[in-house]
């Protein structure tokens, strides 16, 4: 395909109010911005407002816009008269920064904040050794490295997987290379689920410590492995050693600060409703139902786990 060349050079640097700029968290807005098409880029003077067509890119520093339309707003600036302030990308959505990528079918980025609010079909976030993806909403702060998600979140590592109603995921720079970003810290809310190769925990909210790989579940939580399930009010995992602590509520009155768990002796399958035992053989219990003490020293010890293997162009000064 024979690529057409524009070349439009403008001011883009342009300095901002002041009150804009308290608000500003873009660390790169003053860069230059650069927008690349394959088919055309038009410049709508009346509506202020460039679009480009046909495989469309706009590049700011570490943050790249791909789509197949893009539309970028101006105003005028202190300094110039072409300060892009807002792009909106359209279709095959893809924002890229530092070593992570967010998907999805339209995108409005504000360049003033450098937050995008990602929709679509198919959302989706490639970080390393995760995938994130919602069925609502992204909202990413894309040069500040947070991402907010809605609607059906799951969180998909090589090992185990967390589902919540809403997810935040924290990314801190990589030691490793200066150009890329880690995950630091996950935190979800509403009908949370963690899922391991051997159990599944449940609650009300969750937070993952990348650092530590320690991941806690408060709010009406169970621990379910196989037919066996402990509850209480705070739940704490170690994806690591695969070790599992369950809390009770020390400050709750009557049963609501017990820990419970119902371990059935026979943890291959859960048992059906109990046959009729021979005569000669004793029946042996269902279940054994342990409440321990409330206080600390009478915790149930951590579960020990067995371990799992692991061309158009627009360029600005």
């Amino acid at each position: 395909m024979i690529m057409r060349t524009f070349l439009f050079t403008m001011a883009l640097m342009a300095l901002s109010l002041p009150a804009m700029a308290q608000q500003a968290v873009n660390s790169e807005k003053d860069k230059p911005l650069e927008i690349t098409a394959e088919q055309t880029l038009e410049w709508h003077r009346n509506d202020k407002k460039y679009i480009a067509r046909g495989s469309a890119e706009a590049v700011q520093g570490a943050v790249r816009i791909h789509a197949d339309t893009l539309s970028a707003d101006y105003r005028e600036g202190k300094t110039s008269n072409y300060d892009i302030y807002r792009m909106t990308a359209e279709g095959q959505v893809v924002i890229t920064s530092q070593g992570n990528q967010a998907y999805g079918d339209k995108a409005v980025y504000e360049i003033d904040s450098g937050m995008a609010v990602m929709t679509g079909q198919a959302l989706k976030m490639t970080a390393p050794n995760q995938i994130l993806t919602a069925r609502d909403k992204f909202e990413y702060g894309v040069t500040e490295g947070r991402l907010s998600a809605y609607g059906d979140v799951v969180v998909t590592r090589p090992n185990d997987k967390m589902q919540a109603d809403k997810a935040s995921a924290f990314f801190s720079q990589d030691a490793q290379g200066a150009d890329r970003r880690k995950l630091e810290r996950l935190e979800a809310e509403g009908n949370v689920i963690i899922t391991t190769a051997t159990e599944t925990l449940r609650g009300d909210r969750g937070i993952y410590n990348a650092g530590t790989n320690i991941a806690e579940v408060t709010g009406n939580v169970k621990i379910i492995r196989g037919p066996n399930v402990l509850e209480g009010n705070r739940a704490e995992i170690n994806l690591t050693t695969n070790v599992s602590r369950m809390f009770g509520n020390q400050t709750g009155s009557g049963n609501s600060g017990r820990v419970k768990g119902v371990f059935y002796p026979d943890s291959a399958s859960k048992p059906t409703a109990p046959a009729p035992a021979p005569a000669a053989t004793p029946a042996m219990p269902s279940a054994v139902t342990v409440i321990p003490d409330e206080s600390p020293d009478a915790l149930p010890p951590p579960l020990k786990q067995p371990r799992t293997p692991a061309s158009g162009r627009l360029t600005a000064p």
